[in-house]
């Protein structure tokens, strides 16, 4: 019955919020029905609920690590939508405020999926859900951002779709009578499965989904999607959404465990992890646009998460770690961001330089996001990024040693470049922009990110760290 609620709820409130009339009124109906959302997710960390009687839904540690950083991070972006929308009034809110709440209803489908088609359905209803939350300022690039979008994304879940099927045809016929895309069914028959097929479905999803996730090479879509979209639109992208077909990508990944081709999967998301870092690294160098260098970081990130799966149980151990502190950065960043864009009418050093100056507090925000994201310490990610950095060491890929450190030292420079300029940087003698400063709602939200994203830095719970072990040791079949 959980899962129905977990599904549920938000989804009732993306239908009130499409039947309230009242721009001004309809942004409250978020934070409440957000709120009985995490409250049922926390319900969950107490007892993991009992699979439904097909197999159909279920949550493990891997799913409620997913579902309770989506939450709780689209509670806090709710709160910071009170006083965006409030000062958005030229434009209606009314999908943009349904597109989150159906978002976290398609979201939490994919979370609670024991079924890869079932999965594969959310995935597909998130991009659906989130497409209106970029076209939000209404202008020629941002319906373009929204087109390469769609466009993209409906690639990527095409290919997904083709490696369902390959999953399904890696069931013998006659070797059980369960549904053969249960994922359950599947790792308990996982020696019977057919390995060319199960080795082509591996290939399929991780190329349709890491699309999604924004994996290179099929990375195009984020620059302008990031770029385009308001501040809390580009956080709930970059911060929330991409946790699900990531979450995809470990399903698949613990069939292929199971059923003994660890090597061949663990190979791919090496390549992949460092050919996206390698990208994020060219074309973060020289970014004038603030929103597109985050984008690209994304792409960066995404990178280390796959990587880090890619190393083994300690890597995949930090790289759930590392999903969870990438999700609050970038959250605190996009948000940050728009602070500063609305506060210089532009986007890039040409237009927003010397920030601390007009918006000192998100300035700082931004400033002390740069330095989380790109692994420095006492920030939650120094910790994720080392252990991934021990992983390839202790495991012997010292070639992926080598390009990681690397990686990081180029993405580092190249966004030091932008971010100090924007920060420190000299504003403009003349401005037709009017001063805005720092808003109260608009500041707290990144606040409580970067809190916690130093707050994982310093004391990582015991609970937590049990819950990413369990998570680790049954990806890669350890018991």
């Amino acid at each position: 019955m959980i899962y129905l609620f977990l599904v549920g709820v938000p989804a009732l409130m993306g239908i009130a919020s499409l039947l309230i009339k009242s721009d001004d009124w309809r942004p409250w109906i978020l934070p409440l029905g957000f709120s009985i959302h995490l409250s049922l997710v926390i319900a969950c960390w107490q007892t993991l609920p009992t699979p439904s009687p097909l197999g159909w839904f279920g949550l493990d540690e891997a799913g409620l690590i997913v579902l309770s950083l989506a939450s709780a991070m689209l509670l806090v972006f709710s709160i910071y939508c009170l006083e965006y929308l409030r000062l958005r009034k030229e434009r209606p809110n009314r999908l943009f405020t349904a597109s989150l709440a159906f978002i976290l209803s398609a979201l939490s489908l994919v979370c609670v999926s024991r079924h890869m088609g079932l999965l594969w359905v959310g995935m597909e209803a998130l991009t659906l859900a989130s497409a209106p939350l970029i076209y939000f300022n209404h202008n020629q690039r941002s319906l373009e951002a929204t087109w390469k979008y769609l466009m993209m994304g409906s690639l990527g879940i095409g290919l997904a779709l083709l490696g369902t099927f390959f999953l399904a045809l890696a069931m013998p016929a006659n070797a059980v009578k369960a549904d053969p895309l249960v994922i359950d069914s599947l790792i308990l028959h996982a020696r019977l499965l057919s390995l060319p097929w199960l080795k082509g479905a591996f290939i399929f999803l991780l190329v349709g989904y890491g699309t999604k996730m924004g994996l290179s090479p099929l990375h195009s879509w984020k620059p302008d999607a990031y770029g385009e979209a308001p501040g809390v639109a580009g956080g709930v992208l970059a911060g929330v959404m991409t946790s699900c077909p990531f979450l995809g990508i470990l399903r698949i990944f613990q069939i292929c465990s199971a059923a003994g081709l660890l090597e061949f999967s663990q190979g791919l998301l090496i390549l992949i992890g460092l050919l996206s870092m390698a990208t994020a690294a060219v074309f973060v160098i020289g970014q004038r646009d603030f929103k597109r260098m985050l984008a690209y970081s994304s792409v960066e990130n995404m990178g280390i998460l796959v990587l880090g799966v890619g190393l083994g149980p300690m890597g995949t151990f930090f790289a759930l770690l590392h999903l969870i502190n990438n999700g609050l950065t970038k959250g605190a960043l996009f948000l940050s961001a728009g602070n500063i864009h609305r506060a210089f009418g532009g986007k890039t050093m040409d237009h927003a330089r010397g920030a601390l100056r007009r918006v000192p507090i998100s300035a700082a925000l931004f400033l002390l996001g740069f330095i989380a994201i790109t692994g420095s310490p006492p920030f939650a990610s120094f910790v994720s990024e080392f252990g991934i950095l021990r992983s390839a060491l202790g495991s012997g890929h010292l070639g992926a040693a080598f390009g990681f450190v690397i990686f990081l030292a180029a993405i580092f420079i190249g966004m030091a470049t932008t971010v100090l300029s924007v920060v420190y940087g000299t504003p403009q003698e003349k401005s037709n922009i009017p001063a805005q400063g720092d808003s109260p709602f608009m500041v707290l939200p990144p606040i409580i990110l970067m809190s916690a994203v130093l707050f994982l830095g310093l004391w990582l719970p015991h609970w937590l760290t049990d819950a990413l072990k369990r998570s680790a040791n049954t990806l890669n079949g350890v018991l």
